[in-house]
């Protein structure tokens, strides 16, 4: 990530807000440049070395700059939210921006040297033990903010960032890493993971935002979101200004947390691994041209292809394909 580029951190930080970040940095290797996340406008931090050493049982931590040497016997997720928790006990008077990118829940590291250490059980921890332990410590930063007399004053967001992984890294036997399948369940419905998919299953993600008398309690907003939405949204919310001079891609969702209408965007856009999609609510076009009704077909298994084209798809087909023409040259 290059120096010049304007983060949300930095906005927030020019906004009189105290920033810190935990968990995750993996857009450089910090040995090659320790103060990364300080110059990207974390005044704080605290994470794992990416590609370095393991992130949970026995972890290699960055704070600030420096290596932590004091963690050996902790596991990794205890000493991010511990740090987050101590910012903001000390923050408590001032605004503030708590980002925590969580390690949970992810494959321990199959790139180091030497396989990372197992936990307490002797292996490495499942898919559904971490998830569980994850919701543990989301009710730790909860309460925590609850102790401070924080809590009706805090905006928390919380999300996904790829559907469930296909399969888990479990254990290593014989000179090799050991992975299980993932599998949900959603009632009597058994639903394989979709990390690295171009569908629901790998792009649809958990969007949650929770704040006491503002966010309206129980509701479930339809709108489509990108991840490019989340900038403007929060500038919008602090009240202050988006850099000039830069084109913003995101659209703001704040009116939609107050719990008002606010203005949706139409479509949304992806792209990866030479593959790229762009859809509205109701239909997805992939770049293959292949437009599916995702009202009626979520799991996408009946395509649309333009020969069987009705007059409804061929007029949405034509509107989205001229977009995704424009953001494909743009990319």
């Amino acid at each position: 990530m290059a120096e010049q580029e304007r983060t949300l951190a930095e906005m927030l930080q020019s906004a009189g807000y105290a920033t810190a970040l935990a968990g995750k940095w993996q857009l450089i290797l910090l040995k090659e440049d320790p103060m990364h996340i300080t110059k990207m406008g974390f005044q704080e931090n605290c994470v794992f070395g990416w590609h370095e050493g393991p992130r949970y049982y026995q972890p290699y931590i960055y704070q600030n700059g420096k290596i932590r040497n004091d963690v050996a016997d902790r596991y990794g997720p205890d000493v991010y939210a511990e740090f987050l928790i101590d910012f903001m006990a000390r923050n408590r008077d001032r605004p503030f921006l708590a980002y925590y990118p969580m390690t949970l829940a992810h494959d321990v590291s199959n790139d180091l040297a030497e396989p990372p250490p197992v936990g307490p059980k002797g292996r490495y921890d499942t898919y559904r033990e971490q998830i569980e332990y994850m919701d543990k410590i989301i009710g730790r930063l909860v309460s925590a903010l609850d102790s401070l007399g924080l809590r009706e004053n805090t905006l928390i967001l919380f999300t996904g960032d790829n559907g469930t992984p296909k399969k888990f890294l479990t254990g290593y036997k014989d000179g090799e890493y050991v992975y299980d399948r993932v599998i949900s369940m959603k009632g009597q419905e058994m639903i394989p993971g979709g990390k690295s998919e171009l569908t629901d299953a790998g792009t649809h993600v958990p969007l949650i935002a929770n704040w006491p008398g503002v966010t309206p309690e129980g509701t479930i907003c339809e709108d489509l979101i990108d991840f490019s939405d989340f900038f403007p949204t929060i500038a919008e919310l602090a009240g202050t200004n988006l850099p000039e001079g830069v084109v913003i891609d995101g659209k703001s969702f704040a009116q939609q947390i107050l719990g008002m209408k606010g203005h949706p965007r139409e479509w949304a856009y992806t792209q990866w691994r030479g593959r790229a999609w762009i859809r509205t609510k109701e239909w997805k076009l992939y770049d293959d041209g292949k437009l599916y009704h995702m009202s009626t077909d979520p799991r996408e298994g009946n395509p649309i292809v333009q020969e069987k084209d009705t007059d409804e798809s061929a007029r949405i087909r034509a509107g989205l394909l001229k977009e995704m023409i424009k953001l494909k040259g743009e990319n």
